[in-house]
């Protein structure tokens, strides 16, 4: 495929605000999960949560959309100067030229919990939401997408992308049908989603939760660590003699196996894995820094591994990063996009945090330590519920 010019991108995390942020994070392996101190009842387990989101107002034209996860938006579209890249995308394509597409998986479903935990009864006598949540746009899948577009001003075609953990790297390759079909000539992509009772609980009930920080890729893992996030990249179309980070193959792949279980042979994310390559036209030599979806569950870990065994060389170096951030679930493709734009950027290649024994049955380029190279190609691999699968190459121009 044709590759995209990345001309701005950033995220927010449990590690901070920002490109900086993440960045000192992962250098001297700081992580950011922190006992559970979400809602009036917290469940014994570790949270990657993002400070300081209660206190985030948004400006009063956009007060429509006021609740934790369109915060956290706001938030995460105010660092590294990702405004102004809007701002000068444009101007330069018009507003109806450039895509917005996001990802999350639950949105902004945090407020309408708490408007059904304060129904009031209306003058029917038949229970209503309290009149500062009686917002319809916040009580939907795609209030995310909705308030992006009108915080940027871009009026073109608006998608929010729900594929559950897979949900913001899908956005990548929605983004790239859209220029390559010729309908807008670059996009906004991302994905926001913000802790909340039906995930915290969600989760919980799957067996899924571990009761302390998560270990992917360990012998002993028991479960994964839950967290929030933010992040966008700006895409565009590259032309002949730019430089600079780009977008140069997505797979995406669907298991159909089973709700929550991927396939037991990895068949949809080697697929996925196969197809990106293939789409950036590169061999799995030649990608230098893999980020694993890496849960830290038993299942999903033994899967990808032995998947990321069969397919690339034992030198490639692969980890995990939810050590550091937790599973931000819709919001993990964009921030460990980020994290392998980050490899590519500065030569820093994270390993995994909390993790001590390797497991055998995962293969050898599992690396729990940090790395120091230069490498021209970078993989994201991001699989959710349901076997929606997406894997990305990234690279230097």
């Amino acid at each position: 495929m044709p590759a995209l010019a990345i001309t701005a991108h950033t995220a927010t995390t449990a590690l901070g605000r920002g490109l900086a942020a993440q960045v000192e994070a992962l250098r001297h392996r700081r992580g950011g999960l922190r006992p559970n101190d979400f809602g009036p009842d917290p469940l014994p387990a570790w949270i990657g949560r993002v400070d300081g989101l209660e206190d985030e107002a948004l400006p009063s034209e956009l007060a429509d959309w006021d609740c934790r996860n369109n915060r956290l938006a706001w938030m995460a579209l105010q660092q590294d100067g990702l405004m102004d890249a809007v701002a000068r995308v444009r101007e330069r394509h018009g507003a109806e030229r450039v895509a917005v597409v996001i990802g999350t998986s639950t949105s902004s479903i945090g407020a309408s919990e708490e408007a059904y935990s304060r129904l009031e009864p209306g003058a029917d006598g038949d229970p209503r939401f309290p009149a500062d949540l009686a917002r319809p746009i916040v009580h939907t899948p795609h209030s995310l997408g909705d308030f992006v577009q009108a915080a940027t001003g871009l009026r073109g075609p608006c998608v929010t992308v729900a594929t559950a953990c897979s949900s913001s790297a899908k956005v990548f390759a929605q983004a790239a049908r859209l220029v390559q079909a010729g309908l807008v000539d670059a996009a906004l992509v991302g994905g926001v989603d913000t802790l909340c009772g039906s995930v915290l609980f969600g989760f919980n009930s799957l067996g899924l939760v571990s009761a302390q920080p998560c270990r992917p890729f360990d012998r002993d893992r028991d479960g994964l660590s839950l967290g929030e996030a933010g992040g966008f990249a700006l895409l565009e179309r590259a032309t002949d003699g730019d430089g600079g980070l780009q977008l140069c193959g997505y797979g995406e792949s669907s298991d159909a196996h089973h709700m929550s279980a991927p396939h037991p042979e990895g068949l949809g994310a080697t697929l996925a894995m196969r197809d990106a390559l293939a789409r950036a036209g590169i061999a799995p030599a030649d990608v230098g820094y893999l980020n694993l979806h890496g849960t830290s569950t038993p299942a999903n870990d033994a899967v990808e591994g032995a998947a990321v065994a069969a397919l690339f060389p034992a030198t490639l170096h692969a980890s995990s990063t939810k050590g550091w951030t937790g599973h931000t679930l819709g919001a993990a493709g964009i921030v460990e996009s980020v994290f392998a734009l980050i490899a590519l950027e500065h030569g820093l290649l994270p390993g995994i945090l909390h993790s001590e024994t390797p497991d055998p049955a995962c293969g050898p380029q599992i690396r729990f330590d940090n790395a120091d190279a230069d490498i021209r190609y970078a993989m994201n691999n991001s699989f959710g519920f349901g076997g929606n699968n997406a894997s990305l190459v990234f690279g230097r121009a």
